[in-house]
C-alpha cells in the first residue's frame, strides 16, 4: 500500500486504509476492522466468530497469521510510503486465541529504501481483558511494479 501525501489528515489516512481493507476479499470475509492507522503503525482487529475457530474452539492459527501479515504489511507500507508486499514473516503463538476479538498492533521498527522490518503483537480480548496470544516479525519489501499487486 502506498502512504501517499505527507499532508493527509489522520481521518483521511484512516479512511484510505479502511478502503484498502474493504478491497481485500479475505479481509472482508473474516470481518477485519481497521481502528487506527498512521505512518508506520496500525491497529487491525477481527471479531471472533465460530466460523474462525478450529476443532478445539481456538481461533484458527491461519486467521491469527493473516492478521499479523496484514498488520505488518500496513505498518511497513505506510512507513515507506510506497506500494509493498510481505517478503517474509515469522509468528510465535504464545496462547490459544479464545475470546471475543483479536487485536493486532504493528509498527515499523526499521525503514530503509527497499524494505522495512516490522513487529506485531496480537492480543485476544476475553471478558474485556487483553491477553497476548502471538508475536510476529516481518520484512516488508518495496513492490517492483504496479500498485495493483500491493496490499
Amino acid at each position: 500500500m502506498a502512504g501517499g501525501d505527507q499532508q493527509v489528515s489522520p481521518d483521511a489516512f484512516l479512511a484510505m486504509g479502511r478502503g484498502v481493507i474493504a478491497s481485500q476479499p479475505f479481509s472482508v470475509l473474516v470481518g477485519a476492522e481497521m481502528h487506527q492507522l498512521s505512518r508506520g503503525s496500525i491497529d487491525l482487529q477481527v471479531p471472533i466468530t465460530d466460523k474462525l475457530k478450529q476443532q478445539n474452539g481456538f481461533v484458527h492459527g491461519g486467521v491469527v497469521s493473516y492478521l499479523a501479515d496484514n498488520a505488518l504489511t500496513f505498518a511497513g507500507g505506510t512507513a515507506m510510503a510506497v506500494p509493498v508486499v510481505t517478503s517474509e514473516f515469522k509468528i510465535n503463538y504464545v496462547r490459544p486465541a479464545i475470546g471475543e476479538r483479536l487485536i493486532a498492533r504493528a509498527k515499523a521498527v526499521h525503514v530503509g529504501n527497499s524494505q522495512a522490518v516490522c513487529t506485531c503483537e496480537i492480543f485476544v480480548v476475553q471478558d474485556g481483558e487483553e491477553k497476548l496470544c502471538a508475536l510476529a516479525q516481518g520484512t516488508i519489501a518495496r513492490l517492483q511494479g504496479g500498485a495493483a499487486e500491493s496490499q
